[in-house]
């Protein structure tokens, strides 16, 4: 394959600000894409999905739902831009034909729901700033788990894996009584779930 053609790299930590030039790299190179924002984290930084195709089935992929699980980030953009080029050539794509999928369905990806946490976990914040002092700050009511490798949760200590409304109430019952009751790197599910007036980063 020319590397001079590829998009997204596989070899480097991924942050949010490789993450925003992919899709700006992408949308200008394949005209069919069509890319929004599903919100803004804590940080104020954009939530972006990217859709492919315009069929009835409709499908969406998420990634980045925990901070140190970059790497489905990539794993996600590398199938955006390996999509893109199959359809581009009419070829196929694990063994489908990308053009009949994108006549069929629409798939939506969001491939980073928490930019935040992920820039704390790659290094983009720097250490002994205030929002790095505030992520340790937070460590710090569990000093068993790493820092900052062990990160997962979003800026406000939540772990978003955890805020899907669908059994919530449940897992709260359940991680209250380990004792995650308040702001923690992760298994903290919040004091309330997300809905869809507020941007899933924000709670």
């Amino acid at each position: 394959m020319d590397e001079e053609n590829i998009i997204i790299p596989t070899n480097i930590a991924y942050t949010s600000c490789i993450l925003q030039n992919n899709i700006e790299q992408l949308k200008k190179k394949y005209r069919f894409l069509r890319i929004g924002n599903i919100g803004y984290s804590v940080l104020g930084k954009p939530i972006p999905y990217i859709k492919i195709g315009n069929g009835t089935n409709e499908v969406m992929y998420s990634a980045s739902i925990h901070a140190n699980e970059w790497i489905t980030s990539v794993v996600l953009m590398k199938f955006v831009e390996n999509f893109c080029k199959a359809y581009e050539k009419n070829e196929k794509i694990y063994g489908y034909s990308a053009r009949e999928i994108f006549n069929k369905s629409s798939i939506y990806i969001v491939p980073m729901v928490n930019p935040d946490g992920v820039d704390l976990v790659t290094g983009v914040i720097p250490e002994n700033t205030g929002r790095y002092n505030q992520f340790k700050d937070i460590s710090l009511n569990f000093p068993s788990i790493p820092f900052p490798s062990g990160w997962k949760a979003n800026f406000n200590g939540v772990d978003l894996n955890l805020q899907f409304p669908a059994g919530w109430l449940n897992a709260k019952r359940i991680k209250f009584a380990q004792g995650y009751t308040r702001a923690i790197s992760k298994r903290f599910c919040g004091i309330r779930t997300f809905n869809r007036a507020r941007s899933i980063s924000t709670i």
